[in-house]
């Protein structure tokens, strides 16, 4: 296998350094709602975010959260072969693709947020609550953000790379 070009090997870095600040980040943040709130709390912001303190057992946004426990090893399994994926997609990415590059890092670093979370504490610390009229998003936090954000632009850079095949879209009689 060649060496990589010192411009891939810099983008490689550039990503896995993208991934570790919001890694970081997300561990900052709930180690701090942590350490300010009780199990349970909630602090208005606005009339339409709080800040809460609650432990997700499910998948993100309290998907599959009361399912009686299998999800701490199921979600920690997935989380870390999505991780490995995504960490050799990241190497064999080439110096142009910079956004899908960014969403990868945004997306490994949320992934790797929330692994720590299940494998250290058996849930994940989420406190980020938006609601309106009364009724509130699963509350979510800092890796779930760039997790969404990360899978919002792979989206969209597939869809601005995507050829258009008018071969297809033609009706030819």
């Amino acid at each position: 296998m060649p060496n990589p070009s010192l411009s891939t090997t810099k983008q490689i870095l550039t990503l896995l350094s993208i991934a570790l600040l919001v890694f970081v980040f997300d561990q900052l943040t709930k180690i701090w709602i942590v350490n300010h709130f009780i199990y349970g709390a909630s602090e208005p912001v606005t009339s339409f975010f709080n800040l809460v303190r609650v432990h997700n057992f499910g998948a993100a946004f309290s998907f599959l959260n009361n399912e009686g426990g299998w999800q701490r090893w199921g979600f920690s399994v997935f989380a870390a072969l999505v991780s490995l994926v995504i960490l050799i997609w990241i190497t064999r990415l080439s110096p142009q693709q910079k956004v899908e590059g960014l969403a990868l890092a945004l997306i490994l670093g949320g992934a790797l947020g929330n692994l720590y979370d299940r494998i250290a504490l058996g849930y994940v610390v989420d406190f980020l609550d938006f609601h309106w009229s009364g009724r509130h998003f699963p509350a979510f936090n800092i890796a779930d953000s760039a997790i969404s954000v990360g899978a919002v632009l792979i989206l969209i850079e597939g869809f601005i790379r995507r050829p258009i095949d008018d071969s297809k879209s033609t009706n030819k009689g």
